[in-house]
């Protein structure tokens, strides 16, 4: 787990947490009571989607509730919650009767101790995801922005004539100085909002083979250190995707 992680008070102001998870890069916080005890995380969906600026909304109505585990919790017991949970971070609690926060597990953190022996013998083609949401390299960021806020996607391939030729992930668009931008922007004609894709994509593009084997794609996610593989036939094309959830499911039996 993550010792001392970013957390919120109930009462903590929305416009606040909502910097910490652009500031952070991170996808949820825990939320804690005056007590510090553990009330539920507010996402990063919920917080990047929010558009008022008013200054007096709390996140006390923005929390959800989520299974708590304790350090004491199988690690992959912690994995299957969320996935069933459909959560990206748990809160690790002291224990049942002193629920205080002691800090935060996240499916980075399993994917970064999967026993790669203990793969199963699949195929990239048996767990990737065939349906994949991409982008344009001409599309404007804040349509990508909404995009992945909307679909709760944390990256998209770029597709140029089939072929991916980048990713633009939320990390990308953050890193660079565009915290700000929301569904607001699209009614607001300012010359910074336009602009494009393959300003700000990332590259080059890392990719695998339908026929691969697991272990490449988790081999390669850990080397480059991203989230989600490109998957392409022998002439290039993009025919899927697989991301560290897909990894983390099969390696569970899901």
């Amino acid at each position: 787990m993550s010792r001392d992680p970013l957390y919120v008070e109930d009462s903590t102001f929305l416009t606040k947490a909502r910097q910490l998870i652009r500031d952070n890069h991170v996808r949820g916080l825990p939320v804690v009571n005056s007590q510090r005890h553990i009330t539920g995380i507010v996402t990063s969906q919920d917080m990047l989607r929010v558009t008022s600026t008013r200054s007096n909304i709390t996140v006390a109505g923005f929390t959800t509730a989520v299974p708590l585990v304790t350090g004491q919790t199988d690690m992959f017991e912690a994995a299957r919650l969320m996935l069933t949970d459909k959560s990206t971070i748990l809160p690790v609690i002291q224990s049942e009767e002193n629920p205080i926060l002691i800090g935060v597990v996240s499916l980075l953190d399993v994917f970064m101790n999967i026993n790669a022996d203990k793969l199963p013998d699949k195929r990239i083609s048996e767990i990737m995801s065939a349906d994949v949401v991409t982008a344009s390299p001409d599309d404007a960021i804040t349509k990508v922005w909404n995009k992945m806020i909307d679909s709760d996607f944390t990256g998209l391939p770029v597709i140029k004539a089939g072929k991916p030729v980048g990713m633009i992930t939320r990390f990308d668009i953050l890193k660079r100085g565009w915290a700000r931008i929301s569904k607001e922007d699209d009614r607001r004609p300012v010359d910074s909002t336009q602009m494009r894709v393959e300003k700000l994509m990332s590259t080059p593009l890392y990719s695998v083979k339908p026929d691969d084997c697991l272990l490449t794609a988790l081999e390669a996610m850990v080397n480059y250190d991203v989230g989600r593989i490109s998957v392409v036939d022998g002439e290039g094309k993009l025919v899927g995707i697989v991301d560290r959830y897909d990894l983390i499911k099969s390696y569970l039996g899901e």
